[in-house]
């Protein structure tokens, strides 16, 4: 078992998403990109709370709904574990569109767009791609 090392929690309180669905989301996404493996512990409630400065609560709902979709559980006077990851096998040979990628938001940038001008182009590509309209 490891420690909680691998992710920090950013909340963004200006976007719209409920705070604990950032945590879980955040959570998924390291499960994704293979920041957390099964075994690895999550920060405790209290250390999301102090990095954060939201209510314990709201990090303990987000922790339920993780175990609920059955990613984590909790062990009584240890913590919260992964369970399971949300990675795939082709992770790990992901470095060459991760190195396109980051050029790609790069230039993109440099074209004078800002952080949400990217993701919501991201996110229109992504979907129409994924809906199998590419000529959107």
């Amino acid at each position: 078992m490891t420690e909680s090392a691998a992710v920090e929690f950013r909340i963004d309180r200006r976007s719209g998403v409920a705070t604990y669905l950032q945590i879980v989301q955040q959570t998924k996404q390291a499960l994704r990109l293979g920041l957390l493996e099964p075994g690895d512990r999550l920060p405790t409630a209290r250390e999301v709370v102090e990095a954060t400065a939201i209510n314990p609560n709201t990090v303990l709902k987000a922790y339920r709904e993780l175990e609920r979709e059955g990613l984590v559980e909790g062990r009584r006077g240890l913590g919260t574990f992964v369970t399971r990851t949300l990675g795939s096998a082709a992770a790990a040979d992901d470095a060459p569109l991760r190195a396109e990628l980051a050029d790609w938001a790069r230039r993109a940038r440099a074209a004078g767009l800002d952080k949400d001008d990217v993701s919501a182009l991201f996110t229109a590509v992504l979907d129409s791609t994924f809906e199998g309209n590419q000529e959107r």
